[in-house]
């Protein structure tokens, strides 16, 4: 993949090194273009150092026009990305300007544009700003960010640019066909933690990194997505609503509480049960005590429950089993009124805190076994599946 890194001026600019490092550490090929203003945050030799390529930053430059002219650039890349996009930089895309190297790339590319924008949060906030952005939405610029927080200036407030590490995500992601506007897709990820003291908890085994998938992935497709998940460490997908929980029964509420929801994917590992009463105190391991006995009582069944909504969204579980794993999966689907369930074997080295996955998708009319791959393709594959079977049915 060749990738095209526009830089703008603005203070966060200097998170767009981060970005070329996480692009080149994923095999992409970057270069750089800088306007004049973000010359004055990041230098070319730094962004040359971990791109391994040239900087370009003139739109007329005799040494490059005898190489690579900026029409052969526009050609070169697969994708483009400004990051960040400041105010200047997108009024000048949304009005068709070409009064430089990065805009006059543009105007000729023929590959998708992306802008991260990043700006004082007045300046976001402004009329202008925001039909400026309809505007390039419109034509098919896809707009991740910006995030809230403190800004440089000190203000709080959204405007600041995306993490680098969202950001390359968002751009390594594979492309999908399926169009979900309109549509609410709610997926559950990661493990519940349900507290035994202060201290201790019981957990199920899950990095989270499937379920953060798959929200990509249904992110993609131009659904509202809403990601609710235990305690992890990943990176929200860009454009994504996430709702943070700990334990089953918050986890319970949370997707419950969602009003309009039209496919669930239940890839969560909650626990399926709890401590009857958790010690308001840390247990203290004592000389004479050599066992601990806890009452434990089951927790409810997220996807059951959802199953039986009205009207019912389209369900997609997961089964995680080490042992007859399609029997398990089979049955599973139809205790719970699933419509569709991944059945994954969990022990030798799959699934769990692994970057890859292999699954066997199981619906009523059908199965189809996905052999071991990235989870994030393997994701796009499963959204893919799941527009199928629900236009069949």
């Amino acid at each position: 993949m060749r990738i095209l890194v526009g830089i703008s001026g603005g203070i966060a600019a200097y998170k767009a090194i981060t970005l070329v490092r996480r692009l080149r550490d994923a095999g992409v090929d970057v270069r750089v273009v800088l306007t004049e203003a973000a010359a004055q945050f990041v230098t070319p030799l730094s962004l040359q150092a971990v791109s391994g390529a040239p900087v370009r930053s003139s739109l007329f430059d005799a040494e490059a026009e005898a190489g690579m002219d900026h029409i052969a650039l526009a050609r070169w890349a697969d994708q483009i990305i400004v990051a960040p996009a400041s105010a200047d930089v997108l009024a000048r895309m949304a009005n068709g300007m070409a009064n430089d190297l990065l805009t006059t790339l543009i105007l000729a590319t023929e590959a998708p544009v992306t802008v991260a924008p990043a700006m004082n949060r007045h300046m976001w906030a402004h009329p202008a700003v925001q039909a400026n952005l309809a505007t390039l939405k419109a034509r098919g610029v896809r707009v991740i960010g910006p995030a809230s927080g403190v800004q440089a200036c000190g203000e709080v407030g959204a405007g600041r640019m995306e993490e680098p590490e969202i950001i390359a995500s968002a751009l390594l992601a594979p492309p999908t066909a399926v169009r979900w506007q309109g549509r609410h897709v709610v997926i559950t990820a990661g493990g519940t933690q349900e507290p035994i003291d202060p201290v201790r908890f019981i957990a199920n085994r899950s990095s989270g990194k499937m379920g953060f998938a798959l929200a990509a992935a249904a992110q993609a497709t131009g659904a509202a997505v809403t990601l609710i998940c235990g305690p992890n460490a990943l990176a929200t997908p860009a454009g994504v609503t996430r709702v943070d929980v700990h334990t089953a029964l918050e986890m319970h509420a949370a997707v419950l509480g969602q009003d309009k929801m039209d496919v669930f994917i239940g890839a969560a590992a909650v626990a399926d049960y709890r401590v009857a009463q958790p010690a308001p105190q840390k247990i203290k391991k004592t000389r004479d005590t050599d066992t601990l006995t806890l009452t434990l009582v089951k927790n409810p069944d997220i996807i059951h429950a959802v199953a039986q909504r009205s009207p019912k969204p389209f369900v997609v579980g997961f089964a995680a089993e080490t042992e007859q794993l399609l029997q398990h999966a089979r049955q599973k689907r139809i205790t719970k009124g699933i419509d569709l369930i991944c059945a994954n074997r969990v022990d030798d080295n799959l699934a769990f805190d692994q970057p890859d996955n292999a699954v066997t998708a199981i619906w009523a009319n059908g199965e189809r076994a996905f052999a071991r791959a990235e989870k994030a393709a393997l994701a796009t594959q499963l959204i893919e599946l799941i527009d199928k079977v629900i236009e069949q049915d």
